[in-house]
């Protein structure tokens, strides 16, 4: 495309609040869906109860329930995609996290159709996107697929989010506080967005609105969660931030070091057990320090980082001691994702290892280590 364009995608509509599962049959039924395929992890099943269910059948909609389980990966998407067909679906609903979602995502590349999104944690910013992030069964980055269009609709239900283990909803508000910084450099290297265009000035305020909001709302959002489990408006706002500005300012900016480090930290086999945001909100900080930014504001940021329940440190990764082989490979395999490219100055494999231990020394600082 030229580059004189902008682009920016949305879902279908958007939907958000306690109780809000109420309002998955009608409007699926609006959107002229009649039979759908609920791609759900059994945790998700067990954390919406019967509010899907009861939602669809008395709006006249069918549902027919998929067991999900394990990454998503090539296999799993066909197999899914191949009990939809049995059904005749002509809607996927994904009822669970990033990889019930991204599974759900895949399904809809294969068949068509309308996708409505339910997401069960507020984890990750994978809602709202047409992106589709495959794994193998060492859950190993394989591809990157995209759907033609946004999800349908995305509905929140709050509720069921705030019932869920606070880890999920720190990780959360990890993976969107590094949308600020990534849309930074992406704007500074010109860099095309998931669109292949630059990015409209709004998806920027997004991606800054974004990183203000957890700013002012996350710590208190964050009690509540661990406190009571229930929503307020702390929450509402820190969940608007990380499923609807974080998803819409990354499709529509662009991604810079913070994810680009995933690649090689998501492979290592004992970082690679943390969630996708733990892993972004420990990118985040190598991201800024690779950045050269003064040293008050990058420390601000990490004890941010730390009162929100994320880790700052590699031990907080799961990975107490790594040698330098380790390192190495982690920075070797980060800079084969091509958002590594979006960052200055730029980093080769020597100065992200250099990076990641001065991160991990940062955030030990911080903690007092």
């Amino acid at each position: 495309m030229s580059n004189s364009f902008r682009t920016i995608g949305f879902p279908g509509r958007y939907v958000q609040g306690p109780g809000a599962v109420a309002a998955l049959g009608p409007l699926m039924k609006e959107l002229g869906g009649k039979v759908a395929a609920v791609v759900a992890g059994d945790s998700a099943r067990a954390a919406s109860g019967d509010g899907v269910r009861v939602s669809l059948e008395e709006a006249g909609c069918r549902a027919h329930f998929l067991r999900f389980s394990g990454a998503c990966t090539a296999a799993a998407v066909a197999a899914m995609a191949a009990q939809a067909a049995g059904v005749e679906a002509d809607t996927v609903i994904a009822l669970g996290g990033g990889s019930v979602i991204d599974t759900a995502k895949g399904v809809t590349i294969a068949r068509g159709g309308l996708l409505i999104v339910v997401p069960a944690i507020a984890s990750t910013d994978a809602p709202t996107s047409r992106s589709v992030v495959l794994y193998d069964d060492q859950h190993r980055i394989t591809g990157v697929e995209r759907m033609r269009r946004n999800p349908d609709a995305v509905l929140v239900d709050t509720d069921i989010i705030a019932r869920a283990p606070v880890r999920f909803f720190a990780a959360g508000m990890g993976d969107a506080l590094s949308k600020k910084f990534e849309a930074e450099q992406c704007r500074l290297a010109g860099a095309m967005n998931f669109f292949g265009t630059l990015a409209p000035p709004v998806a920027l305020l997004m991606a800054e609105r974004c990183y203000a909001t957890i700013a002012e709302h996350g710590e208190a959002a964050y009690a509540r969660i661990a406190a009571t489990g229930k929503p307020d408006d702390a929450v509402e706002r820190v969940v608007e931030a990380t499923v609807l500005f974080s998803g819409l300012g990354f499709e529509a900016c662009g991604l810079s070091m913070a994810h680009a480090l995933t690649r090689g930290l998501g492979a290592h086999p004992r970082i690679g057990r943390a969630l996708h945001g733990e892993l972004v909100a420990f990118g985040t900080i190598a991201q800024l320090l690779a950045e050269e930014r003064p040293a008050g504001e990058v420390r601000t940021h990490v004890e941010l980082t730390r009162r929100l329940g994320l880790p700052v440190t590699l031990a907080q990764l799961g990975a107490p001691s790594l040698d330098a082989a380790e390192v190495q490979e982690i920075a070797r395999l980060s800079c084969t994702a091509p958002h590594m490219a979006n960052l200055s100055p730029r980093a080769d494999e020597a100065r992200v290892a250099k990076m990641l231990r001065a991160a991990d020394e940062l955030g030990r600082s911080v903690l007092g280590n």
